[in-house]
């Protein structure tokens, strides 16, 4: 198949990152829009029994795929035809099974969640779209070693448009719990179609054990960090809620929320575009180390200052909305969890760019050592501290950092000192600026908003003496890649 080439990597995954922000702004639109729709016409419960169900396809998620969709993304040489068919046989093998296990266990489900026959009719509909979803696997995995985003950025819109219409006209004509049964079944096949229409690949079946057993060398260790990150996070929260009361849990979410949002809506949409972009690049150690520094700059650039913003002004916010007092606990947690993702967004661009290099074994005894490390030091930090201890201890592991970035500088020699000093500077200069400032000016929630923006003013402006003639040459990088 035809492979992208060097020169093109730089256009297509600057374009891929506009891509990705463009989907996830317009996804959060539709919705937030939907949503709001959505709760005029539907009850709690039938929310309730949405968010179940889906939650329980996504779990079985993690047993239909082995890591052979990121395998065929991070393989150095060109894929073959062969491995294709190969990789969807073995998916469809898995996905069919886990489609039969659940069907097979609808009445099982239906007693245990004590759905009724909607419910129930819910959950197959959820079945059959997990089905179809698995058939765009491959057209999608083209795309996106190609860095093709801007075309697999349409599907999903499209699939989300189809979803959340029909859900909202079907609610308002009162179809209840069926809204839902309708509209995901209307999401799976408006997917495939659209994809399959955009990127066409004749569906085939074929083994070849050669292509299985280099995939699976990669796409096996892949998927257990999965796993692993499902233990270490999902898991924790059902500890954490046989432990400590339900309220201090609820500020746990609150906190470690609002502390990620900033590393999810940026480095989600970096990382998913560094990590095909590194695979292209691993033969250029010299190009793949520019790439990787900018990637790290630019996260930090914008996850810095957003961290500080929220830890400062975070108490004046829940002070100033009605309602919000009762989060006031929660305050602590949330400067700790910025702790964690503030060192996450170096941490991650990194492991990313070790997979991508092929070193997936020394990122699964990383996952494995975080996953270990959360259920020692989390129990521990709990008797400590309280409910506070969970974000402590979150900060406390993150501090790991070190340990990437030494491990991470045997393969790649990039210059973290150089990328992370004016960020950190403009970032620290703008703490206490707005922390001195905000208890004089701030005094309605409109002076807050003020604040806000007087806050990302004085970063870019302090950015803009330190790292000038850095800031400009990367605008100037941008545009020269998108007029191509």
């Amino acid at each position: 198949m035809e492979e992208i080439e060097i020169e093109n990597v730089a256009k297509r995954s600057i374009k891929g990152v506009i891509a990705l922000v463009y989907r996830t702004f317009t996804i959060q639109i539709i919705g937030l829009i939907a949503n709001f729709l959505l709760t005029v016409f539907l009850s709690p419960s039938i929310f309730g029994i949405f968010f179940v169900v889906s939650a329980a396809i996504a779990f079985l998620s993690y047993f239909s795929d082995i890591g052979l969709a990121a395998a065929l993304i991070q393989k150095k040489e060109t894929i073959t035809e062969e491995e294709l068919r190969t990789t969807f046989t073995i998916q469809q093998i898995l996905v069919v099974s886990v489609v039969l296990l659940s069907l097979g266990l609808s009445g099982f489900v239906k007693s245990f969640y004590r759905l009724d026959d909607q419910g129930i009719l819910l959950f197959q509909a959820l079945v059959v779209s997990f089905f179809l979803s698995s058939l765009k696997t491959i057209p999608s995995i083209i795309l996106e070693r190609n860095l093709r985003f801007e075309k697999l950025v349409i599907p999903q819109i499209v699939e989300n448009l189809f979803f959340y219409i029909i859900a909202v006209v079907l609610a308002a004509k009162g179809f209840g719990v069926a809204s839902f049964t309708f509209a995901v079944l209307a999401r799976g096949i408006s997917g495939v179609i659209a994809i399959y229409i955009i990127n066409p690949w004749k569906i085939r079946f074929g083994f070849q054990k050669s292509a299985a057993k280099k995939l699976l060398s990669f796409g096996l260790p892949f998927q257990t960090n999965s796993v692993l990150a499902l233990i270490k996070d999902d898991l924790l929260i059902v500890y954490l809620g046989r432990v400590l009361p339900l309220a201090q849990v609820g500020y746990i979410g609150f906190a470690q929320k609002w502390a990620f949002t900033p590393l999810r809506l940026i480095m989600d949409n970096v990382i998913r575009v560094t990590f095909p972009s590194f695979s292209r690049l691993q033969n250029d150690k010299e190009v793949l180390t520019k790439a990787i520094e900018k990637s790290i700059f630019a996260a930090c650039f914008l996850i810095f200052p957003a961290l500080m913003g929220l830890v400062v002004l975070a108490p004046y916010f829940i002070n100033l909305i009605p309602k919000y007092i009762k989060w006031e606990p929660a305050i602590l947690s949330l400067s700790f969890f910025a702790i964690n993702a503030s060192l996450s967004s170096i941490s991650t661009p990194l492991t990313n760019a070790l997979n991508a290099i092929g070193k997936i074994k020394i990122t699964l005894y990383l996952m494995a050592f975080w996953t270990v490390s959360t259920w020692i030091i989390t129990p521990l930090a709990i008797m400590m501290f309280g409910f506070n201890g969970v974000s402590f201890a979150s900060a406390f592991i993150a501090l790991s950092v070190v340990i990437v970035v030494l491990i991470s500088k045997r393969f790649i020699k990039f210059a973290l000192f150089r990328i992370l000093i004016n960020p950190f500077l403009a970032t620290i200069f703008m703490g206490v600026v707005i922390y001195l400032l905000s208890p004089v000016v701030v005094k309605n929630i409109f002076m807050l908003i003020f604040m806000i923006v007087f806050g990302a003013v004085v970063y870019f402006s302090t950015m803009l003496v330190l790292a000038k003639n850095q800031i400009i040459s990367d605008i100037k990088f941008v545009k020269e890649n998108l007029k191509k």
